[in-house]
């Protein structure tokens, strides 16, 4: 019997995608570093949770972070991750456009 750890590894990434405000996040740092002030004045977020959002991504490397000063920026740790998350949001349109079609045929 193979090691089954990369799909436990595997399954902790989806874990902490699997949230839409994280998936806010992973949309709006897609090419470029934000601050944490940023990041909140966009996505609407209380400081509280935001933080945790973040630190979650963090934990899992999702994002990487530095400080600067008082401030503290965030990145995503490879383009990988919004490359993913692009392609299952295409699954999702497919798949919205076939219950469409089924909804056309009724």
């Amino acid at each position: 019997m193979k090691d089954k750890t990369i799909y436990t590894l595997h399954s902790n990434i989806c874990k902490a995608l699997a949230n839409p405000i994280r998936i806010e996040i992973i949309d709006i740092l897609n090419d470029r570093e934000m601050s944490f002030g940023e990041i909140q004045e966009i996505t609407g977020v209380l400081k509280s949770n935001l933080s945790q959002h973040l630190s979650m991504m963090v934990s899992n490397g999702i994002l990487s972070q530095r400080k600067e000063g008082l401030n503290m920026y965030f990145r995503l740790t490879t383009e990988k991750i919004a490359i993913a998350c692009r392609m299952m949001r295409e699954v999702l349109i497919e798949n919205l456009k076939k219950h469409q079609e089924l909804i056309k045929d009724l």
